[in-house]
């Protein structure tokens, strides 16, 4: 994307218009130089003749470095693994996102999206509008099992691809892909596919956002070693271990495996998870004691007597003289000197059973915390059946989903780590349990917490009892899922002030033509310049696209003017001028601005170079505006 004379260059990646130019880009940041552009500006001393020179910078970092042997090297590779690294960084040129008003529910007042497609190019999409501002993903991908839809992704035509993969250029309707174990490749398709998208979700983490991600034996080693390079092994939090089911009699080796595992990573500045606020039934004073409520706690530690000598010995009840003998293995917590201290302060307590052990009096009002951790055995939530039993509730019958997550799950998950107005992403959304659960929790903490779901349109066979009672893909039926649950969650809680809406985004191909780089056909990409669009679209939509790329979420809805259109977020201020427009725009538009910096893009007009010229010299005369506005040309 190319701006006013401040700026160049800022999204020329891919798609859009010859880079000599001052045009908007139709494509999503080249990721690859993004990254480039961070070095230089770390280290101004690494770059030579416009490039990066990596001996320069391996010489910054060799204080870092350990001296080995340059063939050897710990490492976790596969076949493709260069080439899925190439489609993460890879921009998005020929997709958008089209608005769905008549699927949508509360459209003009909501702030939860869903997304219908390919989370590949959605994730790309999403890139400068949410880029470190989600604060919690939760997914539960393809385990591949051997029956797995998987994603065959190919960066070169990314939406004919996602068509293919969809079933939707197939007249039947009904195509999808799995993994087979028979595949050579049976690890290696699950971890291409996996791969960008776990390296475009880490951008999209505020810094001290969590990923969740639910997996179970077949790729969970591999799942950590790809996390461990995406995330860093450093900010590895847990697997959660969560017990899905009760034990199976169908096990051919009567090994029942019943758990699954939620992997965690944190992108960087998490401090720690809320815990569990602690119960205090346990709590009573029996003994009137002035200090209030207390229970009674291990007066032991886990060191033996030749460990700690000095707290092995018989400890003696001052008021009845039983003396209690010491455990070789588990010394007292204390030296004599510091035991007589709390004996004297009424913090011991001696049973009358000299068998029995003294215990250490722990007193509701000198607890440090209020909560405890959050254990990694997962076993306060439901099974797969609660996730079942919730889904049949709503819909009035048998679940169409074989293992649906329980609510309670992901809303434990969620609570740990989130605050009242926080970003939940799940791209990988299924059913549509994460927007249930995020609706819950707004409910009962009166939080703001907003959901983005994504999903693939993926259909489902025509024998289906889902297909049979009318939708056509898992999409349909997530859609209604969150209507219904929307209601019934507004019914429970009366008094609630509660988001139940949801806007519904499809990927589809770009309203925007694309350049072609090919020399023999530049005469006729010239007419790109008096139509940059493609003829069945509308100005909403191109204007939607554009404020996307631009950086504007998709919370936002624009005031419109005729074929102008206005987007304004917390951050982020674009004005898409699609009508017809003068050389005292930018005037009037400082007039009326809200945000500094703001965006405006202007369609050409055939007298275009005149008014492009005069606005730019504007631009470079007026320095109140040249400070407020990047201006751009389709």
């Amino acid at each position: 994307m190319i701006d006013n004379t401040k700026n160049i260059n800022k999204l020329m990646g891919g798609g859009g218009r010859p880079s000599s130019s001052r045009y908007f880009s139709a494509s999503t940041p080249n990721f690859k130089t993004e990254a480039a552009q961070k070095l230089a500006k770390l280290f101004p001393e690494i770059v030579a003749d416009g490039q990066i020179d990596v001996d320069a910078l391996e010489e910054i970092l060799s204080p870092d470095l350990e001296e080995v042997d340059s063939n050897e090297k710990y490492e976790f590779t596969w076949r493709g693994k260069r080439n899925a690294k190439r489609i993460a960084d890879t921009p998005a040129c020929d997709t958008t996102l089209i608005a769905d008003k008549k699927y949508s529910k509360g459209w003009n007042t909501t702030k939860n999206v869903y997304i219908e497609g390919d989370n590949l190019e959605t994730l790309k999409l999403m890139q400068k509008a949410y880029s470190e501002k989600i604060k919690v993903i939760y997914i539960d991908p393809p385990y591949n099992t051997g029956h797995d839809f998987v994603y065959k992704d190919n960066y070169h035509d990314s939406y004919e691809n996602y068509l293919k993969e969809t079933g939707q250029l197939d007249n039947e309707g009904n195509v999808t892909t799995t993994n087979r174990e028979s595949s050579g490749r049976f690890h290696t398709n699950w971890l291409n596919m996996m791969y960008p998208r776990l390296k475009l979700a880490r951008n999209l983490l505020t810094d001290n956002g969590v990923i969740f991600i639910s997996i179970d034996d077949n790729e969970h080693a591999n799942l950590l070693k790809v996390c461990n390079e995406i995330f860093g092994e450093s900010n590895y939090i847990s697997s959660f271990v969560w017990k899905r089911r009760t034990s199976s009699a169908m096990s051919s080796t009567k090994v029942s495996v019943d758990h699954e595992y939620v992997v965690c990573y944190r992108k960087d500045n998490l401090r720690e998870f809320r815990g569990i606020e602690k119960d205090y039934k346990d709590y009573s004073n029996p003994d009137n004691d002035p200090r209030g409520d207390w229970t009674t706690g291990d007066l032991t530690v886990g060191m033996n007597a030749d460990q700690r000598p000095n707290q092995y010995y018989t400890l003696i009840d001052p008021k009845t003289g039983i003396e209690y003998k010491p455990n070789y293995s588990r010394v007292w917590s204390y030296t004599p000197d510091s035991m007589q201290k709390l004996i004297d302060e009424n913090y011991i307590v001696f049973p009358s059973d000299s068998s029995k052990r003294p215990m250490k009096k722990r007193f509701k009002s000198e607890l440090k915390d209020l909560y405890n951790p959050f254990s990694s055995w997962v076993s306060s939530v439901g099974l797969n059946t609660e996730g079942n039993r919730e889904f049949s509730k709503l819909f009035d019958k048998k679940s169409y989903f074989s293992y649906a997550k329980p609510i309670s799950l992901i809303t434990s998950l969620i609570e740990q780590v989130s605050s009242k107005n926080d970003i939940v992403l799940d791209f990988f959304s299924g059913s549509g349990t994460t927007a249930q659960a995020v609706m819950e929790l707004n409910a009962k903490n009166r939080s703001d917490l907003k959901f983005i779901l994504i999903q693939l349109p993926e259909m489902f066979e025509s024998k289906s009892q889902a297909y049979k009672d009318g939708f056509k893909t898992i999409s349909e039926v997530a859609e209604e899922r969150i209507r219904r649950a929307g209601n019934e969650i507004e019914s429970k809680y009366p008094n609630a002030t509660i988001d139940s809406g949801f806007k519904v985004f499809k990927l589809q191909k770009s309203t925007i033509k694309q350049w072609d780089n090919n020399p023999d056909n530049f005469e006729s990409q010239l007419e790109l310049i008096h139509s940059p669009f493609t003829q069945d679209s509308t100005n909403e939509q191109r204007a939607l696209e554009i404020a996307i790329k631009s950086g504007i979420n998709l919370e936002a809805s624009p005031e419109v003017d005729g074929d102008n259109y206005h987007f304004v977020t917390s951050d982020k201020e674009v004005f898409v001028i699609l009508g017809n427009y003068d050389e005292k725009l930018l005037e009037k538009l400082n007039n009326e601005r809200k945000l500094s910096n703001a965006t405006v893009v202007l369609r050409e007009m055939d007298s275009g170079s005149e008014i492009k010229f005069n606005l730019i010299e504007k631009l470079k005369q007026e320095p109140e505006l040249n400070d407020h506005f990047n201006l751009e040309w389709l």
